[in-house]
């Protein structure tokens, strides 16, 4: 009973640290609520972002300032067609040891041994780059020499592209593209919010951000998003929207038979229950709902599923497909129990 009461304020402790971190978020950041929301969930469930928008969105601005408030270390790189995998993992130098003059490789790390990394435009890199960043991500670990160094913790990777520019470039392969919690559509701000940043940018103030928590802190907190409860039927729901992606199971709605050419893998179902558990704990709720899988399905699916030609020939878009997935799986609760019983 005790441990489940210090869950309880723990995951108080972790909404009220959520409203801080975004009342200093705005001291600098305009807007942007959806994004700020998916990357504090996907910091609190061990995830990593792919942020896609143009150039110009406060996207460095963005997560520079989300370190300063969590007081964790930040690193940016921007990514290159002549980046070598060393420039990010790190490289062994020759040294010489003053005292016995003996020569030695000593390994020199690179900016990924940080807690927050941008990376910047993630597709302007060769193959072979970009899988020494994503193994990094997955491993937690780089591998130098026959001597294994463990990344910062906690670690978390914000990749962007532009989705305009495409010609040099190299689109990250599917199996890669799992690797990321989140895809994040940052969007134009409204006319208002394009306004306040006009006047808030162009002024001479510079404003002062306070630490809300810090990197021990966070861990904390993600052990205790890890053990929020989910309920049976919450699991049911998860698993059906992921696996009516597919086209080949027999469940799948007939639209997905005509429009999907790939479905989403394992992953996204364990993404979706991790995702919707981080939601649950950022507001204060001790508990997943079918409403925290459901406003999840956006950023967790539109980077796992391939629209067919069909779709494309009829102008739709991976959200497109996504939405209209959401509208025909029931998200009933009371009926999802009764299937589960």
């Amino acid at each position: 009973m005790t441990d489940q009461t210090d869950d309880i304020e723990a995951v108080e402790k972790l909404g009220r640290a959520r409203d801080a971190i975004v009342a200093e978020l705005r001291k600098t950041i305009v807007g942007m609520d959806d994004v700020i929301d998916e990357m504090m969930i996907a910091i609190f469930a061990r995830g990593h972002c792919l942020l896609v928008g143009v150039p110009g969105l406060a996207k460095t601005l963005l997560v520079s300032s989300l370190a300063k408030t969590m007081a964790l270390s930040f690193k940016r790189i921007q990514f290159t067609p002549d980046l070598m995998p060393s420039d990010i993992t790190g490289t062994e130098l020759l040294q010489e040891d003053p005292t016995t003059h003996e020569r030695r490789f000593k390994f020199q790390k690179g900016p990924v041994f940080t807690n927050l990394l941008l990376a910047d435009e993630i597709n302007r890199t060769p193959p072979k780059t970009q899988a020494a960043l994503l193994e990094a991500m997955q491993e937690k670990r780089v591998s130098s020499g026959g001597e294994e160094f463990v990344l910062d913790k906690p670690f978390f990777v914000l990749a962007t592209q532009n989705p305009i520019e495409q010609e040099g470039t190299y689109p990250l392969p599917e199996a890669q593209l799992d690797r990321f919690l989140f895809n994040v559509m940052v969007k134009y701000p409204s006319r208002d919010e394009e306004l306040d940043i006009m006047r808030s940018v162009t002024n001479d103030d510079e404003p002062v951000l306070n630490e809300v928590v810090d990197g021990p802190t966070i861990e904390e907190l993600q052990h205790v998003v890890r053990r929020i409860p989910v309920a049976d039927h919450v699991f049911e729901y998860a698993a059906a929207l992921v696996r009516a992606t597919r086209p080949d199971e027999p469940e799948s709605p007939e639209f997905v038979k005509k429009l999907m050419a790939w479905g989403a893998g394992p992953r996204a179902s364990l993404n979706l229950i991790l995702a919707g558990k981080a939601r649950a704990a950022l507001r204060g709720r001790c508990h997943v709902s079918v409403d925290d899988i459901r406003e999840l399905c956006l950023p967790v699916l539109r980077h796992r599923i391939i629209p067919s030609f069909a779709a494309r020939a009829e102008g739709m878009t991976t959200d497109d497909l996504i939405e209209k997935l959401v509208s025909e799986i029931p998200s009933d609760e009371k009926l999802l129990a009764r299937k589960i019983g």
